[in-house]
């Protein structure tokens, strides 16, 4: 079965997108640790980052680092802290946490907004690209 993820790669779960080539995408976490958490993926499915091949592992680095550039243009904060987990979903994904605070990484406060706030901040993350 498809990961949540390979569904939104494939379109059949609406994403709020921030950057997309033939291997990676980034899209807004729906429920994220702080305003402009950004989710940067593979488009191939691989569950664990050490898993994957140097090249592909290399490519989501620099993709993720390009990322995370227009992330912090677009959302007053101190800096992008980094993040790869890999528990809650089996496909490989670096979380872009806009930080202002360390209580801003806090993965067990997750904030609720609306799909017009998330596309609001899309659009603003997507123009400092």
């Amino acid at each position: 079965m498809p990961s949540i993820f390979s569904r939104i790669v494939n379109g059949e779960i609406p994403s709020h997108k921030i950057a997309e080539t033939d291997e990676f995408l980034a899209f807004l976490d729906v429920f994220p640790c702080a305003p402009g958490h950004t989710l940067v993926i593979t488009k191939k499915e691989v569950d664990y980052i050490f898993d994957l091949e140097d090249e592909l592992y290399q490519g989501l680095m620099k993709f993720s680092k390009q990322v995370a550039a227009a992330v912090e243009k677009a959302i007053p904060c101190k800096r992008i802290g980094v993040a790869v987990v890999g528990l809650e979903v089996p496909h490989v994904h670096v979380h872009l946490i806009p930080l202002n605070s360390m209580a801003d990484m806090n993965f067990n406060n997750k904030l609720k907004m609306s799909q017009e706030e998330l596309a609001e901040i899309a659009a603003q993350i997507r123009a400092k690209l």
